[in-house]
Parts: C-alpha cells; structure tokens; sequence
C-alpha cells in the first residue's frame, strides 16, 4: 500500500468521526440563513435583500464611487456586485453617471429614493442585527464580532 493509498484507507476510517455540527462551515452557514431570515422577515423594504442593503449603507458613507470601489468596501466580487447594482438602479436607488475622468468607468451614488429607503430601513437593520446576536450575552455578542472579524479580514 503506497501513501496515498494510506491516506485515502485512514480518512475513511475517521469519515464517521466528522461530525457536521462540529464544523465551523456548517456552523456559519446556519447562522447565516438564520440571519437572512430574521433580515427578511424584519426589514421594512421586503423587496431589499442583505447584499443590497450593505451596498446602500456604504454608498451612503462612501458618497460617489465606483462601482469597484463600492465591491471591495462591501466585499463583493465583481459578477455579485454588478447584479447588486443593476437591481439598485432598475428600483431607482442608485444613480449611475460617467466618470469625467475616466468615460470607461462609471460613479454610483445614492437617489434621493435610495436616501429614503435606507432612512427607513437602518432602524431595522438595527433590530436586525439585535435580534440575531439575541441568544448571546453582551460580552459573548462582543466576542463573536471580534472572532468573526478575525477570521474574515
């Protein structure tokens, strides 16, 4: 038997000692659909989904940028990021305009509809978040933001 053949003959041994429910993948993803359905459920604008939400929320801060700017602010490839923003502006959320500086690349900002959406829409994003993190104590909420940002940036 080479190494190989080891390897493949003792992964299938331990195979029934992997347990689902131990794995930081399974984990994260169920407290992420748990997460989307608190946000579906709760957001004012049942039409905003979380992705677009974050990309208003950070147009909001950022003011006019590009629309690569607003991907890697909101850690969205480019294919996620540009459905986000044809989305946005079909709704008449954003606004889209050439760069003057640059004709190939275009400048998003935030509409005037897009301002009031999101006005509405940050105190449930609050309640959101809220009630996401409610099974925890405070200084548990804390410390799974601060593990969660470490292993995410």
């Amino acid at each position: 038997m080479n190494c190989e053949d080891k390897k493949l003959s003792d992964s299938s041994k331990n195979s029934n000692k992997y347990i689902l429910e131990k794995q930081v993948g399974h984990l994260l993803r169920r407290a992420h659909q748990r997460h989307t359905w608190i946000f579906q459920k709760r957001i004012g604008d049942r039409s905003l989904t979380p992705v677009q939400f974050a990309a208003l929320v950070k147009l909001n801060v950022l003011g006019e940028v590009s629309q690569n700017q607003l991907g890697r602010n909101t850690a969205m490839d480019a294919s996620t990021m540009q459905g986000v923003i044809k989305r946005l502006a079909s709704r008449g959320l954003i606004e889209r305009k050439a760069d003057p500086n640059d004709r190939r690349r275009l400048l998003l900002s935030l509409s005037e509809e897009g301002k009031k959406v999101l006005e509405l829409a940050i105190p449930s994003g609050r309640i959101i978040t809220n009630s996401t993190l409610s099974p925890l104590s405070d200084d548990e909420q804390k410390t799974l933001i601060a593990l969660l940002k470490k292993i995410s940036y």
